[in-house]
This record gives structure tokens, sequence and C-alpha cells, in this order.
């Protein structure tokens, strides 16, 4: 409830109170007048209990239940209402007996039935004031002209009771506005702890507020932490829920899915719509209950009727406690049930007390015969009232315990408490208002009520139980409660177990705890379950305890509960996301495919060039090897023979060494290679172009220019390559993102050579010009005769070449989002260029190997021709072209 509302019930009380005692003060001054001072009394004091005594205590209990049909009354409550009333009279009478507390003192009583209704109490208290309202009795005469003799009013100095929240409630604010301390036995409303509208209300059981951090507390411990909520209307039941949902938000951790309240008066099909709509959140099967034993029952009962039995994981209050009665033939769907009560303990003296009661030693109690009838189920004979046959008649003979069932109700400890905290009290005010006194001084006629409640709240002494009974500021006694579970499986004594204790903390035995079918796992009452590793929570708007679990994808990994991060460039996630681990370097292994094949084509290649160079070394004066231009034969086999050799370097592990000779020899062996061929078909196109025009010889055709221009083109590309050096030294890298797909665990870090595939582009740029170059002048020399020169061999390898080039670039580009990019490209560039070799080793020096090796007779000088001649058939060439027949005697030495 909240403070706007409290205000305006304390409003309201306190009009009502001031109603009630110009009422009583009208009532006395007019019954002074009309009736006998008897009469007057009698009508006064209604039904109830005196015990004479000097010091007066009043009681309020639950005698009779609630009256039906607008009746004050209803049926006799044996144990709430008769064993509490006379654990009163028991306690009384253990104080009345002992010499040591307040001795020479008697203490008296004056004990009312509330019915259980709140209303009705507020009546039956006015008798507890009425000393205390001032009468003018001046005018007052008897019919023989005599004034009254008024009996003086008892006066009641403390009021043990009420039973019910809201019975202590409605009569609180009564004896506030008359200083009437007031001691409850089993009121545990949190409302009742606010000094402020309640100060003079002191309660020997703790507030619904620690029992609603105990049951928090059991929540928590059971792992749970969405449940729902279900209270009987009325101070009990909304105070406790809303003391449950206020401390459950402060502390955190537990949500609550449905908050249900039971109608004071349900209607037909209520129940069955509590438990549907509790059904709407299915997953809170904790079901935190403060109701009457009447609504739990019915809970229950619906319970069975929707099929739900031990789907419901009750955690009831003290009103279910350790109660038989609200699960009478429901076990099965109780079982389960997690209970709480104020921590007790049979009275052992009280048994005696009660089982000896007879109808001849307890006329003191004008409701023991009906509690006799009642318990022994038999009739009273009665003058004047006929008796029905159906009852069997009470011979008075019968004895509590022994004919009927008894066991002690469970606030008759708190009730024996209450009397001796009052006891205590005025005790420690008779040793400081009247020390050395005998029986009550005048500094106690009367009894103070806001001094003695002062020492209501100093007291401190052992209770009947052996535990200690003290208040604090607000008048609340401290929190010690045990813990039950009913049980039915796999016991020989089924029903309520102690599986725990709470006293600011919760002691558990989680193992001695089991459910439904005996099932000794804990039930789930949760919104959502746990995410798993590697996956982040996305929490749902508005309630703290439900989510979403999301996977931490790609290369996340879960940095929090509610987070996930992207790890490094070089870390990978691990397999269940928690954390980064080192993404796995890998380079080309000489053992892959990728590597051998390649490889195996070098090696084929060096073979063959070696068979040529050697051929041509052994054979270097025969006519052949002379006719092919040694020099710059010797300098197109070396550039090969590079080529073949840069395979190797591509494959080898990279580091700076490597990385450098990669750089120098990758276009290296293709600028040797291109240059020589350039150096060839440009002099073949100058010697026939010159041939045309003139008889002079063109200039730089000797083998040494041939050479020196050869070794100037190659310069070109040996220069690049240094000034690459100086601007960027070699280095290897770790390429973490050329091998990072979609999946993780296929993500590697390459080690190798800072030469991306631009720069390797450029560094065969220079290559592919010279290779287009030769191309060019070899197409303007395909007029040459094919037998007289190497002009149509070199052409044919240009064609050849430029082919494999072609096709090269599409695959090694084509490439790039392969996850075997670097493998791919290493083979596809290092089988290209060995193709590339094999093209010119295989049309331009094979045939040369094969005449030397397999015709030798071939090998030989057959004549010698000038450059005269050379021109000489240049220009019959050229005319016999333009006639349209060409007609040339070969001649294979040249």
């Amino acid at each position: 409830m909240n403070e706007p509302l409290y205000a305006s019930h304390h409003v309201l009380f306190n009009v009502l109170l001031l109603v009630f005692s110009l009422m009583l003060f009208l009532w006395l001054w007019i019954g002074g007048q009309e009736f006998q001072v008897n009469a007057s009394h009698q009508h006064f004091h209604p039904r109830s209990i005196k015990i004479p005594g000097d010091i007066t205590l009043g009681g309020l209990f639950p005698i009779h239940a609630r009256g039906p049909h607008g009746l004050p009354c209803g049926e006799l409550k044996k144990e709430k209402g008769i064993h509490r009333m006379e654990a009163m009279l028991y306690a009384l009478d253990q104080i009345n007996s002992d010499h040591d507390l307040l001795p020479n003192i008697t203490l008296g009583a004056r004990i009312l039935d509330t019915c259980s209704r709140d209303t009705y109490a507020l009546e039956q208290s006015l008798t507890f004031v009425q000393a205390l309202i001032q009468k003018d009795t001046s005018d007052i005469r008897c019919s023989n002209g005599e004034p009254p003799i008024i009996r003086k009013a008892e006066r009641v100095v403390g009021v043990i009771g009420a039973s019910a929240s809201s019975v202590s409630i409605m009569v609180a604010n009564i004896l506030r506005l008359f200083e009437i301390p007031q001691v409850s036995y089993a009121s545990t409303a949190p409302e009742l702890s606010d000094n402020n509208r309640y100060d003079f209300f002191s309660r020997v059981v703790p507030p619904d507020s620690y029992q609603a951090q105990a049951m928090l507390d059991i929540v928590k411990a059971l792992g749970w932490n969405y449940v729902s909520t279900l209270a009987s209307e009325g101070n009990y039941g909304e105070s406790g829920v809303e003391a449950f949902m206020q401390i459950s938000r402060e502390a955190g951790g537990v949500c609550i899915a449905q908050s249900v309240k039971i109608p004071r008066e349900p209607t037909a099909g209520e129940f069955d719509k509590i438990i549907k709509r509790l059904m709407e959140t299915s997953n809170a099967r904790g079901v935190i209950i403060f109701a009457n034993e009447d609504d739990i029952k019915r809970v229950l009962e619906a319970s069975k009727r929707a099929n739900l039995t031990g789907h419901f994981l009750f955690v009831g209050s003290d009103s279910w406690g350790a109660k038989s009665s609200p699960i009478t033939e429901l076990e099965d769907v109780a079982e389960g049930a997690v209970t709480i009560l104020p921590k007790r303990a049979s009275i052992d003296g009280f048994d005696q007390y009660f089982t000896s009661r007879s109808l001849e030693n307890n006329r003191r109690n004008i409701w023991f015969a009906e509690f006799w009838e009642d318990d022994f189920r038999c009739k009273l004979t009665r003058p004047g009232i006929k008796m029905d046959p159906d009852k069997k008649k009470c011979t008075g003979e019968e004895r509590i315990g022994r004919d009927s069932s008894y066991e002690q109700e469970g606030k008759v400890q708190f009730v024996i408490d209450a009397v001796y905290a009052v006891a205590h009290a005025l005790h420690h005010m008779h040793r400081d208002l009247c020390p050395g006194s005998f029986g009550v001084c005048s500094s106690m006629d009367p009894v103070e009520g806001n001094s003695l409640l002062n020492y209501i709240r100093a007291v401190n002494f052992n209770g009947s139980a052996g535990t200690s009974v003290l208040f604090n500021e607000n008048g609340d006694a401290p929190g010690r409660y045990d813990i039950f579970q009913f049980q039915m499986t796999n016991h020989s004594h089924p029903g309520y177990h102690v599986i725990g204790q709470w006293t600011n903390t919760l002691r558990l035995n989680l193992e001695e705890m089991q459910w439904s079918g005996g099932d000794k796992s804990v039930p789930d009452s949760i919104c959502s379950f746990p995410c798993k590793p590697g996956e982040r929570k996305k929490m749902v708007k508005g309630v703290p305890c439900c989510w979403h679990c999301e996977l931490c994808d790609g290369y996340q990994y879960q940095l929090d509960e509610f987070t996930c991060e992207t790890c490094s460039s070089d870390m990978r996630p691990t397999t269940n996301r928690t954390t980064c681990r080192p993404t796995p370097i890998i380079k080309l292994e000489w053992n892959s495919p990728w590597a051998l094949v390649p490889a195996s084509i070098a090696m084929l290649g060096i073979l063959a060039t070696s068979t040529v160079v050697i051929t041509f070394i052994r054979f270097n004066d025969t006519p052949i090897v002379r006719a092919s231009g040694r020099e710059l034969s010797y300098v197109l086999l070396t550039g090969i023979f590079l080529i073949y050799l840069i395979t190797f370097l591509m494959i080898a592990e990279p580091g700076v060494v490597v990385c450098a000779f990669r750089r120098l020899l990758l276009g290296l062996g293709m600028a040797i290679t291109y240059s020589a061929m350039l150096t060839k078909t440009n002099r073949i196109y100058r010697i026939f172009e010159q041939g045309k025009r003139s008889v002079t010889p063109p200039k730089f055709i000797s083998p040494t220019s041939q050479l020196a221009i050869t070794f100037i083109l190659i310069s070109v590309q040996v220069l690049g390559v240094f000034v690459w050096f100086a601007i960027i030294p070699p280095h290897t890298i770790i390429d973490y993102d050329e091998l990072r797909p979609p999946n993780p665990d296929l993500a590697r870090g390459i080690l190798k050579c800072d030469m991306s595939d631009l720069s390797i582009i450029c560094c065969l740029s220079y290559s592919i010009v010279l290779m287009v170059t030769c191309t060019v002048y070899a197409v303007k020399s395909r007029g040459v005769p094919e037998t007289f020169n190497e002009a149509k061999p070199i052409g044919f390898t240009m064609y050849t070449t430029c082919i494999i080039w072609l096709a090269f670039i599409p695959i090694f580009f084509g490439t790039a989002q392969s996850t075997e990019k670097m493998f791919i490209q290493t083979a596809t560039l290092t089988v290209s260029m060995s193709l590339s070799a094999f093209v010119s080793l295989g049309m331009l020096y094979m045939p040369k190997v094969y005449v030397i090796i397999f015709h030798p007779e071939q090998n030989v000088q057959k004549r010698k021709r000038s450059f005269k001649v050379s021109t000489e058939l240049s220009q019959k060439s050229s005319n016999e072209k333009q006639n349209g027949d060409v007609k040339l005697e070969p001649d294979r030495m040249q």
C-alpha cells in the first residue's frame, strides 16, 4: 500500500473511533437514568471471561469463526480459539503462582471473542476503554431519590491479542487513543511495524517483512528467479505479498511473473480462473502464497481439476505453516510445498494443563462446554432444551487426548510469551515505582499506559520455548522461522518435515528436500534458462529476469554475459566462444599438392635445361651451336634456368633472404629470357629490313653488341628491384585477412613475403613488356624464310607464351575469394612460368639438340653465306613475294 492510502485510512479510523466514543458516552449517560446498575453492567459486558486480579489484562481471541449471512459469529474454532485462549489462562496461573514474578500481585483478565471479524472485535474492545471515559453522574438519581451506587469500571492496563492482522489493526487504532499497550501473539502484517501509526502495538511474532525476506531467501537458495504471488484479500495477504515484492525489487535477482489476489468473497469458478492466469506464465512454477486456510485448500483443488498436479511449487507463509487442514485429500498436489512458520516449540506444561481440563475444573471458560461438545461429538443436556436423539450424550467423563485427538496449536507458545512480556514489564515497573512495597502502590494505580509501553519494549527474558523474548524500536520480535516441506514419497511418516531454519540468515538443507514423485533435483522456476557458453543475454524490456540468448557469431567471443566482442585480427574465438585463441599460422608445405606439382614440373625443366646446356657446351664449336648464336643462347638458357629455379623459392618457407631472392629472381629470369629473344628478333628484323634498302649491314649486330644490348635490357629489371629493396626492405608478414572465412575454425594466418598481388604483377610487368615487344618483332619477321634463321621459332614461342599468360591472369585474380588463394596463386604463377620456359626451351633448343645428338651428319658446315648473299636473298624474297611465288633452297647450316 502507498502512503496516501495509509493516511486516508488513518483519518477514517480516527473519525470512526470518535463516533464510537461519543456513542459509548451517550449510552453510559442514558443507561444510568433508565436502567438499574446491574442491568446496565450485564448489558455492557458481552459474553466474556472475567478473571479477578489486582491488575487486569485484556484478551482478544478468535473463539468463533466469522458468522454467515450477516451473523457476527459462526462455528467454534478449537485450535486457534480455545487452545490460544486457554494458553493465556495457563500463563496467568503460572505467573500468579510464581513468587519471584510480581510477588503479592495477582493478574486478572477480561477475555473477549473477536469472532474473526475486525468490526465485531472493535465493538468488543470498547470494554477495555470504558474505565477511561469520564462520566458525569451528578444528575442521575435512583427511584428513591438517592444517588446511584456505580461500580467502578475495571481498568485494563494492557491487551493480549489479537490474532488476525486486520483485527489487530482495527483494535490498535482505538487502544492507542487511550494509551493501552497491546501485545499480539499472531498478527504479522508489515503495516503494524509503523511506529507512528501503531505506537502502542507490539508483538512476540516477527512481522511478515521478516517472513517475506525468509521466503525470498528460500526462492534464491532454490535457484528460482521467476515466481508468481497469490494473496488473500485483506491486510495479511496483501501486506505479505507487498513486502515480498518490495524486498525482491530491492534485492534484485527475482522477478514477479503474476501477482494475483483472491477476492474476500470469491465467486464460483474464481479459483479456476486464478490457475488459468498463473499458467499464462507457466515458466513461473514457484508460487508465493499468503492466504488463509480456506483459500489455500481451494487453490489446491483448482490445480487438481486442471490436471496440474506437481506443476506448481508452492512456498507458503505461516498461515499455511504445518497445518494439515488445507491439504487434506490434496496431498499429491501439495507434495513438495515449502512452508514457513515462526520458530516454535511444544510447551509440555500446557499439554499437561489442557489435557487435564474437564467440565468440572474449567468452569471459568464459558466456551468450554461448547468446545467439549465439538471435540467429543456429543451433546450436553441443558434445562429446557430438548436433546437431539441422533447425538450421543456427553457423560463428562471424556478426556482430551484420550477420547479425542489433540495436538498443541502452533501459536500457544507465543500467547504465553505475550502474557509473560506484559508481566515482566509490570514487574520492572513495580520494582522502579513501588520499591519495597507489597502489592500495587499508588504510583501504579492507575498504571500509566505510556510508561508501561516503555517497560514492555525494554523486556528481555527467556520465553516458554527457551528462546529470548525482546522487541525492537517498532515493537517487533526478532525473526526466527522453521522451514518445512510437505513430503509423501520415500517416507514412513508422510507429512511436514523440517528442512531448515531462518534467523536473519537462511540455513536450508537441500539434500533433505524432495519434490513431486520423490525427485531429489530442484525443479526450475525461471523465466529464461542460462545462456550457453558463447551466448550473450538480450534482455526483455521491463523484465530483468527474462532474456533471449544470442550466439556470438563470426569472429566474436563472449566478453561478459551481455556483450559479444570481436577478436583481434590475429585471434579467433575458441570453440565455446568464451575467449579468443591465436589463429594458426600456415605456409605452403613441400608435401602439399600445390607445391609438389609445380616443383616436379620445375625439376623436369631444370633437367631439360641442364641437358641443353651440357649438349651445347659439349658441341660448342659445331655449326648448329655456332649458328644459333652461342653467346645469346647461353644467356637465354640462364634465364630459362632461373625461371625454373624461382618455383623453389616461391615454395620455400618465407624469410628475409628467401623474400629478397623472390623479389630479385621472380622477374629476372623472364627478363633475361625475353631480353635475349628480343635482341635476337630485333637483329633479324633489322638485317632483313636493312637488306631491302642497301647492302650496308645495320649497326650493333655483332655478338658483343648483342650481349651489350641484352644486358642493358636486363639491367632495367635489376635496377628496379634494387630501388624496391631501398624503399621497402624485404621482410615477412603474417596475413590474417586473406584466409578468414565465415567459419572461424577454418581461419589461418598465412606466413608470406611482403609481396602483394599488385607487387607481383609489377615485378613481372617489365618482362611482359619485353615479351609483347618480342612478339611484335616476331610478327614483323614472319616473312623471313623459316629455315634461314630462328625468327619463326621465336615467333611461335612468343605466340604460345602470350596465350599462357593470358590464361594466367584470370586464374590468378579469379581466386581472390578462395580459401586457398595463396596456394592456387603460387601454383598458377610457378606453373605458368615453367610452361613459358618449356615453350622457349622446346621450340628454340630441342630441335637443335635432337639434330646434334641423333643426326650428327647434319651438323656440318656446307657453305658460308655473307651479308651480301643475305641481302640478295632478302631482295629476291621480296620480289618473289610480289609475284606470289617464293622458292628458296633451305640452308640448314644457318
